[in-house]
């Protein structure tokens, strides 16, 4: 796509996605965004769609419908497992007020984070180590096509902070596997289904006892 084309295509698929247009400097960002990623998968394999349209519906349009269908009150956030950067670095673009951060521990792909975050302009910092080692607790954990999902996902638990939200980016069909590795610390938000996925959904959940 020409320069201002994926912008212009980001926002077709946000309304066929029943979901409401950004603005023109958000477009822009993201589409500086698509540009930095397509450049970097080239090297590193970030994810397997490398076509823009595939990135744009498969992974913008997705990230940002979970940025907006987060809870209001939310100004810190960990995006466990960040990779390439979703949903964290559109949640950052979208939400200016949560700082995030992008915790990865492979270092070429951090590499890509901060590059990506420097290019952005965000208010997100790296985290180039794995997330668990992380001496903080956040208002937000979010998980998506991590490694050994329910491993991961019993693993973020301690680092949702009281009354804060777990938000997985997962499928119908993982949802009890991930639910049952959390036990009773999470209490469930009905699933709220993702656009242009097959059976994808953001399960959010809210941790109900105090942090240990």
């Amino acid at each position: 796509m020409d320069a201002g084309e994926a912008s212009v295509r980001l926002n077709v698929l946000l309304k066929a996605a029943g979901l409401a247009p950004l603005d023109e400097d958000a477009a822009g960002r993201f589409e500086d965004y698509l540009s930095l990623f397509i450049r970097w998968n080239e090297r590193l394999n970030l994810s397997a769609i490398r076509d823009e349209e595939g990135i744009l519906s498969r992974h913008f349009i997705e990230s940002i419908a979970v940025a907006r269908g987060l809870p209001h009150g939310i100004l810190s956030l960990l995006d466990f497992g960040s990779g390439a950067g979703l949903p964290g670095i559109p949640i950052a673009l979208c939400r200016p007020e949560i700082v995030v951060t992008l915790a990865e521990s492979q270092n070429k792909k951090a590499a890509f984070l901060k590059e990506a975050v420097r290019v952005l302009g965000i208010s997100a910092k790296v985290h180039s180590a794995r997330a668990e080692a992380l001496p903080a607790v956040f208002d937000c954990v979010t998980l998506r096509a991590v490694d050994k999902m329910p491993k991961a996902v019993a693993a973020a638990v301690p680092l949702v902070a009281s009354g804060g939200w777990l938000a997985l980016m997962t499928t119908g069909a993982e949802i009890a596997a991930l639910r049952s590795a959390v036990g009773a610390e999470i209490s469930w938000n009905e699933p709220a289904p993702l656009p242009f996925g097959n059976n994808r959904i953001l399960a959010l959940g809210q941790r109900v006892n105090s942090a240990a």
